[in-house]
């Protein structure tokens, strides 16, 4: 769906200022998949993103959409933005309007729909959230955090786009908040087969939740695999400033106290799993 090949940015391009933010970056983001990008502040991860719509322009390289180059005279930036949809970290600043149902009318409206469409949308994405009629006429500055999360992401979503890029979209939220977003981001990939990539600081998430890790550091993509063999790479992580699941820790001070587990495990519920059939082993031993 989204290939990239060879991209560069650079910021000040030409000026003693100049600094590069993107070096050379190839990946591919196909159909259906769910993505953590992940990386220290300063890897790039948001200015990568931000290529992905065509908010900014690479200064090298290219970036094709279904397989051609959003840099093609005549492309339409604005039918990709209304297929490649972004969250902004912090996305209830991207709330203006008198009411909610307003407020997620307004992406679908632009895009020239009936009125009737238009309401059709905003209900369904916000269903799709779990906002129900009763939060309709309700300022979005009366919502809490996590609601206000919500409401954004069904703004996006009301312009039904085939991607969905959130940039830390539970940061600053409490526990509960932070599971009902990435909860609701779960089901509307796998109930509607959406394309999500999830920027995110938590290693936790990502391993519940995406299917495959891009890290970035220092404007390089420097691995792209699945959670479990990214992770393996712990020891080169925390030498970028990330780390693995908390989890995959005390699986090897298990393992180095003598407990026989594996220790390859990145959530809770494996090294629930691995434990108990360790200690089953045991037992029948």
């Amino acid at each position: 769906m989204i290939t990239l090949n060879q991209v560069e940015y650079k910021y000040n391009e030409g000026t003693p200022m100049e600094t590069e933010a993107l070096h050379e970056v190839s990946l591919e983001i196909k159909d259906g998949e769910f993505i953590g990008l992940i990386g220290h502040t300063g890897s790039g991860k948001s200015t990568l993103i931000q290529h992905l719509n065509g908010l900014m322009k690479a200064t090298g390289g290219d970036i094709l959409y279904n397989g051609e180059s959003i840099y093609r005279e005549g492309f339409s930036m604005k039918e990709l933005r209304s297929k490649v949809g972004l969250v902004f970290q912090y996305p209830e600043h991207q709330l203006f309007e008198v009411d909610v149902f307003t407020d997620v009318c307004f992406g679908p409206k632009n895009q020239g729909r009936s009125k009737e469409e238009i309401e059709t949308r905003a209900k369904e994405a916000l269903s799709l959230v779990g906002i129900g009629e009763s939060y309709y006429k309700k300022s979005p500055f009366e919502l809490s955090g996590g609601e206000k999360r919500r409401v954004a992401i069904a703004g996006v979503l009301a312009m039904e786009p085939e991607v969905l890029i959130l940039d830390e979209p539970t940061a600053g939220l409490d526990p509960k908040g932070r599971d009902e977003i990435l909860g609701q981001l779960g089901r509307l990939h796998r109930e509607r087969g959406i394309t999500v990539i999830l920027v995110s600081h938590s290693m936790e998430d990502v391993a519940k939740y995406v299917d495959r890790i891009m890290v970035m550091n220092h404007g390089r993509l420097v691995f792209n695999d699945t959670p479990r063999a990214v992770f393996a790479h712990y020891k080169e992580l925390e030498e970028m400033g990330l780390a693995a699941p908390q989890v995959t820790y005390i699986a090897h001070a298990l393992k180095a106290a003598g407990f026989p587990m594996k220790t390859d495990v990145i959530t809770v519920a494996e090294a629930e799993e691995a434990i108990l059939r360790t200690l089953d082993m045991e037992q029948e031993r």
